[in-house]
């Protein structure tokens, strides 16, 4: 089996070309080996390019542990720069079906290849049972809630993946990699969730650390970029415009106040290509 090695922000993938390659019949379990950074190639997980007739592409992702997940911003980016550096449509603006629905992307485009990419990721959901999350204040907004020894104010937003976003003054291990792991496996999370530690800068700039659902800390995450850039608007944090640091890099993000979506701009980059 081909693959090749991408990221986002230094989210990293690996991504198999279904349309030159067999469906893996048990993609994850593939995800578990190929992900391994000891035993494999090394990644954050893995996801598939697949034809579709609702759009140019499908993408399924699957998180290291082998679950699977709706959607990755990095990994749709990713996806939308696959498609279009190696033919499979060569278009400035694509249609990718994720388990979120269709997105939208569009390529700027340098070289011969997509450079960076946006991506139109819809309204986010702020119900709590479709987040989902048992905590009952409606929406979860900046809401005190105590996990273990620790109080935190928590918003909940979904992205078409469930986040919790928590503003601190320091983004500590202690926390990312204390705290991260006790509350994605918080019972209040029915599907477990993607946590997000953000110190903020200024109204339009953030810094983000993310434990991420089934890969534990990544050094980016663009649903969870995303999800805080709607979180600080709530919040009266931010501007519904703002600059995120994530570890692997920078993205964009705006809250498109006629419309509700949430758009996101960042780059993709492909690493290398091998055969597993």
């Amino acid at each position: 089996m081909k693959f090749t090695k991408m990221h986002g922000a230094g989210n990293d993938y690996i991504y198999v070309d279904c349309f030159q390659e067999t469906t893996p019949a048990e993609p994850a379990e593939l995800a578990k080996q190929i992900s391994d950074r000891r035993f494999g190639v090394g990644a954050d997980g893995l996801i598939l390019i697949l034809p579709t007739e609702k759009a140019d592409a499908q993408m399924r992702m699957f998180n290291a542990d082998g679950s699977e997940a709706e959607m990755c911003g990095n990994g749709i980016r990713c996806v939308a720069k696959y498609v279009y550096d190696h033919g499979i449509c060569k278009q400035e603006k694509l249609s990718i079906l994720t388990g979120n629905g269709v997105l939208d992307l569009s390529l700027e485009i340098e070289g011969g290849k997509a450079k960076l990419v946006t991506v139109d990721m819809g309204k986010p959901i702020l119900s709590p049972p479709e987040v989902p999350t048992t905590i009952s204040t409606e929406p979860v907004i900046n809401h005190p809630t105590r996990f273990g020894d620790q109080n935190l104010s928590v918003t909940c937003v979904s992205m078409g993946n469930p986040h919790c976003v928590v503003f601190v003054p320091e983004a500590t291990d202690e926390l990312v990699l204390g705290m991260g792991p006790q509350i994605e496996t918080d019972a209040r999370f029915p599907q477990r969730v993607n946590v997000e530690f953000i110190e903020q800068i200024s109204e339009v700039e953030l810094r983000q650390r993310t434990w991420e659902r089934g890969s534990g800390e990544t050094w980016a995450c663009g649903t969870g970029a995303s999800a805080v850039c709607v979180a600080g608007a709530l919040c009266e944090k931010t501007q519904r415009e703002v600059l995120i640091h994530l570890l692997g890099g920078d993205l964009h993000l705006r809250w498109d106040e006629a419309t509700e979506h949430v758009y996101m701009t960042g780059g993709a980059v492909e690493v290398f290509q091998g055969e597993w």
